[in-house]
């Protein structure tokens, strides 16, 4: 491993918005709650329904004071509305489906503009910067491709970066770990638990991760925890950093760790956050524990208002020692990200 090539890249001017001074973040998601709320209200018909039901039109929101007026949507809005019934876009302007296993029943079904996929792929390029990869970093991307956003999501981001990406999906774990070695691969991105069989299949193929140019692992789409984690640094030296999203929303790149590791910082401009106690629905205050609830700010095909993700995480709005001035999460998949 090269410790030098553990530092971060000089600063980007992508990453520009996770570092606005705070009056600056929340004018930003003031324009943008207002654009996307009355989008919703115009061309999704069970949100201007929901509205209608409580006296309330987008005029009726004077500040982010106001978003909790606003109804929440869940998954099960998705299913019952299946495939199409959440699209603010006609079809001529959908450019990518993704959608879940539906292995309870309907599958649920996102849809992106192409204006949503750029936005996508930058939040994934801000995601890769976060953790320090730059221009001319090897991306070998163990995420799997096809209706499960992981893969494409990352692939986008790394090319966004300029990154050399390896899109060689999950499975085959002796070519994946031939592929580390040969290509002179920089950062993984794949599940925790997939890594930590790597590790092992490596140890018997004899293997020596510490002695790969791999420095950083861009691990998500499962829980995982804290001794997860220490494990992986430990016996690999690299840095392993935990990445947050979720298809309803985007995909994966709702959310970044900073080298600083203190939780995933959510891209504000782009996802507004706020934690409720799942109970009541009310919000909670700043670092108290409750349901994660996100507003897409800027996704066109299928706008998410408040859509309660069932993952617990308690938010913390200090400034980051890495400059960040966007909320660190404590949020971890209730189940793996469809």
């Amino acid at each position: 491993m090269n410790p030098a090539a553990s530092t971060p890249g000089p600063f980007d001017p992508a990453s520009a918005m996770d570092f606005l001074p705070l009056p600056q973040l929340r004018a930003v998601q003031w324009s943008r709650m207002q654009f996307i709320v009355q989008r919703a209200y115009d061309r999704v018909p069970l949100f201007r329904q929901r509205l209608t039901e409580r006296g309330l039109t987008p005029a009726d929101l004077r500040s982010l004071d106001d978003v909790p007026k606003l109804p929440f949507t869940t998954k099960t809005d998705l299913r019952d509305t299946y495939p199409f019934g959440l699209f603010a876009s006609p079809l001529q302007e959908i450019v990518r489906f993704h959608a879940s296993s539906g292995t309870t029943g309907k599958p649920i079904v996102v849809a992106y503009t192409q204006e949503d996929v750029d936005d996508w792929a930058q939040v994934m390029r801000r995601s890769f910067l976060a953790c320090g990869l730059h221009a001319g970093d090897v991306i070998q991307n163990a995420y799997g491709y096809g209706l499960f956003t992981g893969g494409l999501g990352a692939h986008y981001g790394a090319e966004a970066l300029g990154a050399g990406v390896i899109p060689i999906s999950g499975g085959n774990t002796d070519r994946q770990i031939m592929i580390l070695k040969d290509f002179g691969v920089t950062a993984i991105c794949c599940t925790p638990s997939y890594f930590l069989h790597l590790i092992e299949r490596a140890g018997e193929l004899g293997v020596d991760f510490k002695q790969l140019p791999l420095r950083a692992g861009v691990f998500g789409a499962e829980p995982w925890t804290e001794g997860m984690r220490t494990r992986i640094e430990a016996e690999t030296r690299i840095k392993a950093y935990d990445i947050y999203g979720l298809s309803e929303i985007i995909g994966p790149g709702v959310a970044m760790e900073c080298p600083h590791q203190a939780g995933p910082h959510i891209f504000e401009d782009m996802f507004y956050p706020e934690v409720i106690n799942p109970e009541t629905g009310e919000p909670v205050p700043d670092g108290v524990e409750g349901e994660l609830v996100l507003t897409t700010l800027c996704k066109r095909a299928m706008p998410m208002i408040r859509y309660r993700t069932r993952d617990i995480s308690a938010l913390n709005p200090e400034p980051c020692a890495c400059g960040r001035t966007s909320a660190a999460s404590s949020a971890s998949p209730a189940a793996p990200t469809t």
